[in-house]
């Protein structure tokens, strides 16, 4: 009986790519899924992953049936996945949370570069850069970006000041927000039009006064941070480029050492 192949991972699990050049009938995949979890539960296998490019989707009611469910998809393919000990699966659950930044960027008069946004929740106030973090993309690098995405202020990376975690944000995941400190390298503001309504240098007393901005006791938490950095009171984390242990990724580590 015609099985699929399998890479076997480090946890007694396999995974399958599923290969949208090669396509599929419902029926031969059921079948071919049959056996091979009869196969792999010979073997002794546990979790059994599928990943089942956008172009194989018809499949997913065959996979389903045989009791594999959903574990996360994104724009080009689906995981499925299936537990075959009859216990309760100890399978990794899907990533948790979404990463953003805030920038603090001073100039040499002690001013703050702030945006005022056309939508979203913080429309009519005064507000550091932020942004999403991009997949495979580190902090320090998206904090860069996004500034000089929204101002066309290039900047240099100096540490990361704060950061907060909340829960049950974007589609229900948990939210990381890390506040940097960034050094400009021009100071001529060129803002984004899509994005940014406004853009400007301010005193960060007049950022921290606002009265919107106050509503907020995180926001006023931030702002003091601010100030506390702009009076040399305040020691952030700087990024210290290293490897992991055993591949050798490079990474990096913030630390005030």
């Amino acid at each position: 009986m015609e099985i699929f192949e399998a890479t076997e991972d480090n946890y007694g699990g396999v995974t399958v790519n599923m290969k949208k050049e090669e396509p599929m009938d419902s029926h031969k995949f059921h079948t071919m899924l049959v056996a091979s979890i009869s196969y792999w539960r010979q073997k002794g296998k546990k979790g059994v992953w599928i990943k089942l490019p956008i172009e194989l989707a018809h499949l997913v009611e065959a996979a389903v049936k045989e009791g594999f469910w959903y574990h996360h998809a994104e724009a080009t393919y689906l995981m499925l996945v299936y537990w075959i000990p009859e216990t309760p699966h100890t399978l990794p659950a899907n990533a948790s949370h979404r990463v953003g930044i805030g920038a603090l960027v001073l100039n040499n008069n002690g001013q703050m570069l702030v945006v005022k946004e056309k939508s979203g929740k913080s429309t009519g106030i005064w507000k550091l850069p932020t942004g999403v973090v991009e997949e495979g993309e580190d902090i320090c690098v998206a904090a860069i970006r996004e500034v000089q995405e929204e101002t066309g202020i290039e900047t240099d990376f100096i540490e990361i000041l704060t950061f907060r975690q909340s829960h049950k944000s974007f589609f229900g995941k948990s939210d990381l927000f890390f506040i940097c400190m960034l050094k400009p390298l021009n100071f001529t503001i060129h803002k984004q039009n899509a994005e940014i309504e406004e853009a400007q240098w301010m005193a960060i007393e007049e950022y921290a006064a606002q009265p919107k901005l106050n509503q907020s006791e995180l926001s006023k938490n931030i702002a003091k941070i601010c100030l506390a950095k702009k009076d040399n009171e305040y020691t952030g984390f700087s990024a210290l480029l290293t490897t992991t242990g055993l591949s050798a990724k490079k990474c990096y580590l913030y630390s005030n050492i």
